[in-house]
């Protein structure tokens, strides 16, 4: 976020070519790519799309940019970036909301011209634009599981997503004497919350899959040999490996919160959104009990609408707009 835009503007002043329309992400200090380009871009149209924000984005009490008091500064590019972008988009209502309500709040911890009511010029051009998916590829992989009720976490192994609870569920359900598989797929980093060491060693006996798949075919075939999916994650504005999950007839227990409630059909928020702690385990034990009814059930319906050959429409629409 700090050196990327001035890498991305030398790039672009080097181009024998103009186009029409300049969609960046939220990553990107759109401001400073601006400014190091107008020669060439003071006629262009600019769309920024917001993947995340660095203002409601839940921090580790371990980040080192809390420590060095840096962590206001990347709210302040997306904030910047959202003001000299001509459309702004959001890949989910309740990350767009987020957003925009968080912003007085982020702009009042400022000594003086807080610039509050600039927010309402973000808003105006503010849209909502579900994240398109190449959804179709993970076609070619399907494999069933006939084995144990197949367990998955297919997330990054991260404070954000709240590993904590994931396993608190699973060590309760196992000591209610349930018996299921484990797979824990998700990158891992060099610094990842205990618990997963913790975990490794406590479900030793229900691991079939522990960290990373190197390919996709590896990951797409434990994603599509899953039966269970218990999501705890304290974040999230859109849900990539979620969708990737329902897509492959894995079956969703989430947060009744964040995005989720948005992405889920109404008709299906009992079956497949949990209130508290006790909601989620009673979910995970009933779909352990009622397994076959699981391996059945086709959820994959639910996240069709985002693979590309409905979303792109979508997209090749919003994006004309702004051009004319």
């Amino acid at each position: 976020m700090h050196g990327g835009a001035i890498t991305m503007a030398s790039q672009f002043n080097d181009l024998g070519w103009a186009p029409e329309l300049i969609l960046t992400t939220d990553m990107m200090d759109l401001s400073t790519f601006l400014a190091m380009t107008r020669s060439k871009t003071h006629n262009i149209p600019t769309a920024i799309y917001f993947h995340e924000n660095q203002i409601t984005y839940p921090w580790s009490p371990n980040d080192r940019d809390i420590n060095c008091n840096r962590d206001s500064h990347y709210g302040f590019i997306n904030f910047t970036s959202a003001l000299a972008a001509d459309q702004v988009f959001f890949n989910s209502q309740f990350h767009m909301d987020s957003f925009l309500n968080a912003l007085p709040i982020f702009l009042r911890q400022f000594p003086d011209y807080q610039e509050t009511d600039s927010i309402n010029n973000i808003q105006k051009k503010s849209r909502v634009l579900h994240l398109g998916m190449d959804l179709r590829q993970f076609d070619a992989h399907s494999i069933d599981n006939n084995g144990k009720p197949l367990i998955l976490w297919n997330h990054r192994w991260e404070y954000d997503k709240n590993p904590n609870d994931f396993f608190k569920a699973l060590e309760e359900i196992k000591k209610s004497s349930y018996d299921f598989n484990l797979a824990v797929l998700g990158e891992n980093f060099s610094q990842n919350p205990d618990i997963f060491h913790k975990a490794s060693e406590s479900f030793a006996n229900q691991i079939v899959q522990w960290g990373y798949s190197k390919s996709f075919k590896d990951y797409a075939q434990w994603v599509w040999k899953a039966d269970i999916l218990p999501v705890t994650s304290n974040q999230e504005f859109f849900g990539v490996s979620v969708m990737e999950a329902i897509y492959c007839n894995t079956w969703p227990i989430l947060p009744n919160k964040l995005t989720y409630p948005e992405l889920i059909p109404h008709d299906s928020h009992q079956e497949y959104l949990y209130n508290n702690h006790q909601d989620l385990c009673d979910k995970i034990m009933w779909a352990i009990d009622n397994i076959q009814s699981v391996k059945n059930s086709k959820p994959k319906l639910i996240a069709e609408p985002f693979d590309w050959k409905t979303m792109a429409p979508i997209y090749d629409k919003e994006l004309s707009r702004i051009i004319t």
